[in-house]
């Protein structure tokens, strides 16, 4: 007998490839159905979306709670595939508005989303967790935008200016300029880079 295992069955990829392909299009379906109403859509509108049956649906997710944190996984691989830090070793005004675009844009792309987890998160420490990453991939963003302003700053004046940039560029904060204010994009990124730069220590004559 072969010691050399046989090929896996083409119909056995093919099914595994479809499969993950229709997981895609439902957590797809999920996100597009939030944007247009930032509330946890049912099993039925997600069905009705994707073009796949409630069973489908079921078939690839235990629970809609399972589907909400593949979206968010989703959505938090997205956007760091369509927001790579730029321009990290500009001056101090590039850097600035680098960073705020790059935020911005993630912001204006998540709110929906965003919304929907900040709902549902106590339903779920998953939910938590990914809420969490999130906020902690933004702050290492901002450590990394403004290192040569946050270095001269002792550890703990460090930690609490992250803090307070952090929560400037939440994404309800975001939300709230453009909505409540109505605020254009381009004014809304005015706003933060404004007050970002009014927050920051001088830049050091070496940064």
């Amino acid at each position: 007998m072969s010691s050399q295992s046989s090929p896996k069955s083409p119909r056995i990829d093919g099914r595994r490839l479809r499969s993950e392909r229709t997981k895609q299009l439902i957590i797809e379906a999920f996100l597009a159905l939030v944007r247009e109403d930032p509330k946890v859509p049912t099993a039925v509108q997600i069905a009705g979306r994707a073009g796949y049956s409630v069973r489908s649906i079921f078939e690839r997710f235990p629970d809609l709670n399972a589907l909400r944190v593949a979206a968010a996984d989703y959505a938090l691989a997205q956007a760091a595939a369509l927001a790579p830090a730029r321009h990290v070793d500009g001056d101090r005004q590039t850097r600035l508005r680098s960073q705020v675009d790059t935020r911005a844009h993630t912001c204006e792309r998540g709110v929906a989303l965003w919304r929907v987890l900040m709902d549902s998160q106590e339903e779920s420490d998953e939910l938590k967790a990914r809420v969490r990453r999130a906020r902690e991939v933004t702050m290492a963003r901002l450590e990394l935008m403004y290192k040569p302003e946050l270095s001269v700053l002792p550890t703990d004046e460090r930690r609490d200016l992250l803090v307070a940039l952090e929560a400037l560029t939440d994404i309800e904060s975001w939300a709230r300029m453009r909505e409540q204010h109505g605020l254009p994009f381009e004014e809304a990124s005015d706003v933060w880079v404004f007050a970002i730069d009014r927050l920051l220590p001088p830049t050091p004559a070496n940064g």
